[in-house]
C-alpha cells in the first residue's frame, strides 16, 4: 500500500492461539467469544502480523514473529500453523530478503514478537536472522527480559536479544523517539514496563502499530485489557490516549495479533472501518 512516499505492508509469520480468557483478562467469555471463538482447548486464533515499512531509502521491519526456534512441545502447546505462510515468505513476496532489511524496532521482547530476530544454525548456534540490519530495543525492556519477575520469565527469550548483542547489531532506545524520518516509537507501557508502538507519517498521513496496546479489533474497548497485561491500568490510559489521537487524526490503525481484520480506521463507536492493506 502506498502511504505518502512510503509503501507499508502487513507481512506475516503465519498463526498461533492462546488461551481467550488470558486474551481478555476479567472480560466474562461470554462475551469475547462472539468475536473470537475457542477451540476445545479455550483457545482462540492470533495472527502474528508483522510490519514493512519502505522508505524512498531503507527496509524496514516491525516486530518479528515467533521465528523457528521452537520445539514440537511448543508448536502443539500453540498451535502454530505456518503452513500458509512465515515471515521470511511473507517478506520474498513483497520483493525483499533477509539481506535488504535494513533496520528492525522490536515493540517489545516476548517471543511472540522477538521470536524471528535469531535463527538456529545446525550446529546449535543463533545468529541474527537479518544479518545487516540494527535492531532498535527500548533499553528498560532489555534490562526487564534479563531480569523478569517470575510470571514474565517464560515469554522473555535470551537467544532473541542475546546474538545481536554478540554482533553488535542492538541499538538502544529510550521514550518517544524517531529511528528513520517519519517512522518514530511512542511509549505504551502496561504490557510490559516499557512496551511501545509505533507511528509511520508521510504526506500528511499516519499509521500506527499498535502492537500488544491493542491486540485486536475486539480489544478496542479501554477495559478490554489482557491478563497478561503487568499494568493493566496503564494499558486502560494508554490505550485511551492514543486511540483518542488516532480518532482525531485519523490515523490508520495496524493490529498485530488479529487474525482477519489487520488494519483500519477508526470510528466514532469504536469500531474498526477495515482497509485492504496488502498483506504477504
Amino acid at each position: 500500500m502506498e502511504f505518502g512516499e512510503l509503501e507499508l505492508f502487513v507481512v506475516s509469520d503465519g498463526t498461533f492461539r492462546l488461551d481467550g480468557g488470558a486474551m481478555f483478562g476479567t472480560i466474562p467469555k461470554v462475551l469475547w467469544v462472539r468475536t473470537n471463538p475457542a477451540d476445545d482447548r479455550n483457545r482462540i486464533l492470533m495472527g502474528l502480523n508483522c510490519l514493512l515499512i519502505r522508505t524512498p531509502t531503507e527496509n524496514i521491519l516491525v516486530d518479528t514473529g515467533l521465528g523457528t526456534a521452537y520445539n514440537e512441545k511448543f508448536a502443539f502447546l500453540y498451535d502454530v500453523d505456518k503452513s500458509q505462510t512465515e515471515l521470511l515468505r511473507s517478506l520474498a513476496a513483497a520483493g525483499v530478503q533477509a539481506a535488504d532489511i535494513n533496520k528492525v524496532i522490536l515493540t517489545h521482547l516476548h517471543f511472540d514478537h522477538a521470536g524471528g530476530n535469531c535463527f538456529q544454525e545446525g550446529n546449535g548456534e543463533f545468529k541474527p536472522t537479518f544479518p545487516n540490519a540494527v535492531y532498535y530495543i527500548n533499553q528498560g525492556e532489555l534490562a526487564y527480559a534479563k531480569e523478569p519477575d517470575p510470571r514474565s520469565k517464560p515469554s522473555y527469550l535470551p537467544y532473541t536479544w542475546e546474538p545481536l548483542e554478540k554482533w553488535g547489531q542492538v541499538v538502544l532506545t529510550s521514550g518517544d523517539e524517531a529511528v528513520a524520518p517519519g517512522v518514530a516509537v511512542l511509549s505504551a507501557s502496561g504490557h510490559t514496563p516499557n512496551h511501545q508502538i509505533v507511528t509511520v507519517g508521510s504526506g500528511g498521513l499516519t499509521a500506527c502499530f499498535l502492537a500488544d496496546l491493542v491486540p485486536t479489533p475486539a480489544h478496542l474497548k479501554t477495559h478490554y485489557v489482557m491478563g497478561f497485561d503487568l499494568n493493566p491500568l496503564a494499558t486502560m490510559e494508554n490505550k485511551e490516549r492514543v486511540l483518542k489521537q488516532a480518532r482525531a487524526e485519523n490515523w490508520l490503525l495496524i493490529f498485530e495479533h488479529s487474525s482477519d481484520i489487520k488494519a483500519g480506521y477508526l470510528t466514532e463507536d469504536l469500531k474498526i472501518e477495515p482497509i485492504e492493506l496488502a498483506s504477504l
